[in-house]
């Protein structure tokens, strides 16, 4: 894999160290430099891995100078919308498309996989009213490893598929029960009738009689075909996104020989933060802040001045320096739903004045910051009734097939290691 070779030479005493350069099929050529340390007695220095390659993959690809972003070599924008998640989740996880029985047979297994063991549910009566369902899934997932803790090596192929199906299948039905236990609701079961969106959708609004009230206003609320594809566009934007702080937070956890359910709890905790999963949440707290259409110039001045602390959330992102090819999907997928839903909501009003004000300003421009895809997601799953605290929850449910695959890949690497990064000490 080597392409050629790279020379870093100590200014201080002329010695020289070459390494091998390797080239992957897309993107930047990366410095192989595992002997560095060895070679130098130095360390390199990369606070938040900015410069820093920490594994080979094949899932993923984000060319964040050109918008790109690719699951398995095919562009978002043609499975956003028009693969269904399911098959993009066999995509990830399995490396290609399924053919169409392939997709049937996955589609039911799943269906049948979506119930929790009754030991799990209990758990959830141990926790206080009102707790965050972040909190809630991380308590249950890593559960899970208990109640199957016989996956921690996975030697056999059939167990290995099954370890990765089951979590899958089960944390819709995780995230919707974490909710309504929050709220005092009783739980809904899944329906294996239902498609895995739908059953997401029906387990979070439904009554135990079965019928379909929106849990905040008691309004009937049958599910529209356009609310499911919608979120289950949402999902598959969702999916993967390379190396990110949870995706790392997973691999380096499963990188300990810890159960796979254990790592993926770790990603939970870890997609939690406002600086990451968090950050839909964050987007629809500052549209209620500024309120109406006519202060959105004064908030768009207060970002602007850098004296000020207010910064505009939903804006810009670590990789992409342009536009966020996720956030072009969903903005269609925005003005698709105002208009097939008939919305009309003041904060989408604010949100869409934010977004004109922003993109037309030469400031913001200039800096690259375009929406990305936090700012949208929190307006469309707003406007399909998802209450806000359910918004990373959902980034959860979306980004499971992508975490599993990626634990997957480490553990089938031959030469992966423990992570186990060093550091610059400066103290006494």
């Amino acid at each position: 894999m080597a392409k050629n070779t790279f020379t870093l030479t100590d200014n201080r005493n002329g010695k020289s160290y070459e390494y091998d350069v390797l080239s992957g099929t897309r993107g930047p050529d990366v410095l192989d430099i595992r002997t560095f340390y060895k070679d130098s007695g130095m360390f390199t220095y990369d606070p938040g891995y900015t410069s820093t390659a920490s594994c080979e993959s094949k899932i993923t690809f984000i060319d964040g100078e050109n918008s790109e972003l690719r699951y398995r070599g095919y562009d978002i924008r043609d499975l956003a919308g028009k693969k269904s998640y399911l098959d993009v989740c066999h995509l990830l996880m399995m490396g290609k498309l399924p053919t169409e029985e392939e997709s049937k047979d996955f589609d039911l297994e799943i269906r049948h996989r979506s119930f929790l063991n009754e030991g799990i549910i209990r758990l959830f009566d141990a926790l206080p009213d009102g707790a965050h369902p972040m909190a809630t899934m991380g308590a249950a997932t890593m559960a899970l490893s208990a109640f199957y803790k016989d996956h921690l090596h996975l030697e056999d192929e059939e167990q290995f598929k099954t370890m990765r199906r089951r979590i899958l299948a089960k944390m819709p039905t995780i995230a919707a029960m974490a909710y309504r236990n929050s709220i005092g609701t009783p739980l809904i079961y899944p329906d294996v009738n239902k498609y895995f969106t739908e059953n997401f959708l029906y387990m979070l609004r439904a009554y135990p009689n079965g019928s379909m009230k929106y849990l905040g206003d008691g309004k009937n609320d049958e599910i529209k075909q356009v609310e499911v594809d919608a979120l289950d566009a949402i999902l598959t934007l969702h999916a993967d996104h390379e190396q990110n702080a949870s995706t790392t937070t997973v691999r380096n956890v499963g990188s300990t020989e810890a159960h796979p359910y254990v790592a993926i709890a770790s990603g939970i905790s870890a997609l939690w933060g406002s600086a990451h999963g968090g950050a839909n949440e964050k987007v629809m707290d500052q549209l209620k802040l500024i309120g109406d259409v006519k202060n959105v110039p004064t908030y768009i001045a207060k970002a602007k001045d850098k004296n000020d602390p207010f910064r505009l959330m939903g804006f810009g992102h670590r990789v992409y320096k342009n536009r966020d090819p996720r956030a072009e999907t969903l903005k269609l997928l925005q003005d698709q739903l105002r208009e097939e839903l008939n919305l009309d909501s003041k904060l989408l009003d604010v949100a869409a004045a934010v977004e004109e004000a922003a993109l037309s300003d030469d400031y913001f421009k200039d800096r690259g910051l375009y929406p990305n895809i936090d700012f949208y997601s929190g307006v469309i799953l707003t406007a399909l009734k998802i209450p806000v605290e359910m918004f990373t929850p959902i980034f959860v449910i979306g980004r499971i097939p992508g975490w599993i695959s990626q634990w997957s890949e480490l553990k089938q690497d031959p030469t992966a290691k423990i992570a186990r990064p060093r550091q610059l000490y400066t103290g006494k």
